[in-house]
């Protein structure tokens, strides 16, 4: 056993797992602030580390200050009516976004009405054709016993005239069987008329059925904008609630869904788009046992006017709902040579995603000694991308 954290180790990798993998040896903090920590609360002391080089907290508003975490928190506390004006600034900017959206919203709202109108009264135009097919249907019917009857008769009259013919009969008989004849190809024709009728009404119920589905196919991708619409984060963050957690990992443990995906979020008014896909049974090396998250850029509507490759730090954390604030969270930096942080190809859903296959163990998930990161069968997922740098 290791003598930090006592899982059991091969004897002649013992002291690699404790120089470099053993999570409950103290190790110095990377940065110049001396301290030592545990090296699982390694990530957690340097969001807190005095000595980091961080923005200014206001940089999201336009502040450039920049510099280690103790200078930068008094410069916040010293320049507090500068960062009020430029929140000011910011707040005005977003007022005037708002307005837009709402604006936009609101012509949403109109199609999604107007349409409405139209596939409500398309409805009533069908209900009559629908009825007169019914109508239609019972009379081709009726014709078609009709003509069974008539096909009878007409057998009937054949044998009869052929006795007729046997027996040298009179001219009034042979009159008699001549109507008989004239009769049964008048009632076939009017049914073969009656079916032809039925074809043309059939052909323009077909027409209305097809109107009435790119109707409402168009309605659906409206209000499926309309709600995209609504969810969409400009600010470089993310919290994603996935709810239903232990039937959807079910399914995926099934092989029915592979993965989830959150709704599209943006760095910046202008800025990257990406989303945050979850594999709640585990992918690649945690299949089976760990939970994994991954990131991944989109096309988006600016990217010719964006830097690439994309080289912003991004953060995701799984929050902890007894309010104890012990997030379980992890970053990474992008390799500028990986293909994943390239301008995105427009042709393609998204780029390749990054991001950790064993982000957390499964069976830690639930309510424990420290934290419950799933709790009413409900998981929250934060994504927050480093805004340092971009001009969006």
């Amino acid at each position: 056993p290791c003598p930090h954290c006592g899982q059991p180790q091969q004897l002649h990798l013992l002291q690699e797992h404790v120089q470099s993998l053993c999570p409950d040896v103290e190790v110095d903090c990377p940065n110049t602030c001396f301290q030592k920590v545990l090296r699982h609360k390694l990530v957690e002391h340097q969001e807190s580390c005095p000595e980091v080089h961080v923005s200014c907290s206001y940089s999201r508003f336009g502040c450039s200050v920049q510099g280690k975490r103790g200078t930068v928190d008094i410069h916040e506390d010293a320049a507090v009516n500068h960062h009020m004006l430029l929140v000011l600034r910011s707040n005005d900017h977003l007022e005037q976004q708002v307005e837009v959206l709402q604006q936009e919203v609101l012509l949403r709202q109109q199609e999604v009405q107007a349409d409405n109108l139209l596939l409500a009264g398309l409805q009533k135009k069908i209900r009559p054709l629908l009825q007169q097919t019914d109508i239609q249907e019972c009379d081709v019917s009726a014709s078609q016993r009709t003509q069974r009857r008539q096909d009878d008769v007409l057998s009937t009259v054949l044998l009869d005239v052929q006795q007729v013919s046997r027996g040298l009969p009179g001219l009034e008989e042979l009159e008699q069987l001549r109507r008989s004849l004239d009769t049964v190809t008048q009632e076939v024709s009017t049914a073969e008329a009656l079916k032809e009728h039925l074809g043309r009404v059939e052909d323009n119920v077909k027409d209305h059925s097809c109107l009435l589905d790119l109707h409402e196919a168009q309605l659906s991708c409206n209000k499926q904008r309309l709600q995209e619409l609504e969810a969409t984060s400009y600010d470089g963050k993310l919290i994603w609630k996935i709810q239903d957690f232990r039937r959807k990992r079910d399914a995926e443990v099934r092989g029915q869904t592979p993965c989830l995906s959150s709704v599209s979020f943006h760095a910046g008014r202008c800025g990257y788009k990406m989303a945050v896909k979850a594999y709640l049974n585990g992918d690649g090396e945690g299949r089976g046992t760990h939970l994994s998250l991954y990131v991944v850029l989109m096309p988006g509507d600016f990217d010719a006017l964006l830097p690439w490759p994309f080289r912003q730090t991004v953060s995701l954390s799984l929050l902890d709902q007894r309010g104890a604030a012990d997030h379980r969270s992890l970053s990474f930096r992008p390799d500028p040579a990986s293909k994943s942080f390239q301008q995105p190809d427009t042709r393609a859903a998204s780029n390749l995603a990054v991001g950790f296959s064993c982000f957390c163990p499964l069976d830690e998930l639930q309510d424990t000694r420290d934290a419950a990161y799933v709790r009413d069968d409900t998981l929250f997922v934060r994504v927050k991308v480093d805004m340092s740098g971009l001009d969006l």
